[in-house]
C-alpha cells in the first residue's frame, strides 16, 4: 500500500482504496485487482513556499501598496463639446456622481486651453 497524505493506494494496481480505519493491523482489499493491502494511519502533508518563489503579475496587483502611474489615474474621455473660451470642438470630460443615486451625475469638461466647465444632468 502507498500513502500520499490521507489517501491510500493499492500497491499492485494503484487504485484508490476505500474505508481506511487507520488501524495498521487491518487489511484493505482493492476493488479493482483484489490485492490485500495493510491499513495505515493517514498522514498530514504540509508544504509552504515563499511568495517570491512564484512571481506573478496578478499577485503584485493584489499587494497592499500599489503604485499608480499618471496613465492609470487618467479617467477622462473626449467629447464633441465646444469650448466657450477658444472655440475648440472637442473637450475632455469625466462624469462623477456627486449627489444622491436617484439624481443625475455631474459632467466636468476640460479644454486643452485650460478652460473648465461643469454640467449637472
Amino acid at each position: 500500500m502507498s500513502a500520499i497524505g490521507s489517501l491510500l493506494f493499492c500497491t499492485d494496481c494503484g487504485n484508490l482504496l476505500q474505508n481506511s480505519s487507520a488501524d495498521p493491523t487491518n487489511f484493505l482489499f482493492c476493488d479493482v485487482c483484489g490485492a490485500r493491502n495493510k491499513d495505515a494511519a493517514p498522514g498530514t502533508v504540509i508544504s509552504e513556499s515563499k511568495p517570491s518563489a512564484f512571481p506573478s503579475s496578478l499577485r503584485a496587483k493584489r499587494s497592499a501598496v500599489q503604485t499608480l502611474t499618471a496613465e492609470d489615474r487618467k479617467t477622462e474621455a473626449i467629447a464633441q463639446h465646444t469650448c466657450a473660451k477658444c472655440g475648440r470642438k472637442e473637450m475632455y470630460f469625466s462624469a462623477v456622481q456627486l449627489r444622491s443615486a436617484d439624481e443625475g451625475s455631474t459632467i466636468f469638461y476640460r479644454c486643452v486651453c485650460g478652460y473648465k466647465e461643469t454640467t449637472n444632468n
